[in-house]
């Protein structure tokens, strides 16, 4: 009889850890394992952190989106500069999840100050 690896289990887990942190994709499936409340506490810490991320994500895209759209008829430098704003936001939160899947690669934490905090208070 063969004996079970030990380690098969742990490196599917992060294999699931690794499709929650891909942006905009990974939200559905982080949304819906806190949803069933099932996997590991690693799994469910994570899935809380992407939620968090992408959700905060997502508000301040739209809020800077429909601040450009009010502000076009004022000035043009204030709509550029909100959709410059947009842009970094977008690009600070793909560099996010890009690095937060370096470190589950290189097996550390992903903890992110204040995020991981308002993660942790999600149901």
């Amino acid at each position: 009889m063969p004996t079970p690896d030990p380690y098969k289990e742990r490196d599917l887990e992060r294999l699931q850890i690794f499709v929650y942190l891909i942006p905009v994709i990974g939200f559905l499936p982080a949304l819906w394992t806190l949803y069933r409340q099932q996997g590991s506490l690693e799994q469910r810490n994570a899935s809380r952190l992407v939620v968090s991320l992408t959700t905060a994500w997502v508000l301040g895209y739209l809020l800077l989106g429909a601040g450009a759209q009010l502000a076009e008829g004022t000035s043009m430098a204030s709509t550029v500069s909100l959709l410059i704003l947009s842009s970094l936001l977008t690009s600070g939160y793909f560099l996010v999840n890009l690095w937060l899947m370096v470190r589950l690669w290189q097996r550390k934490s992903l903890r992110l100050p204040g995020m991981s905090q308002l993660g942790d208070r999600l149901p």
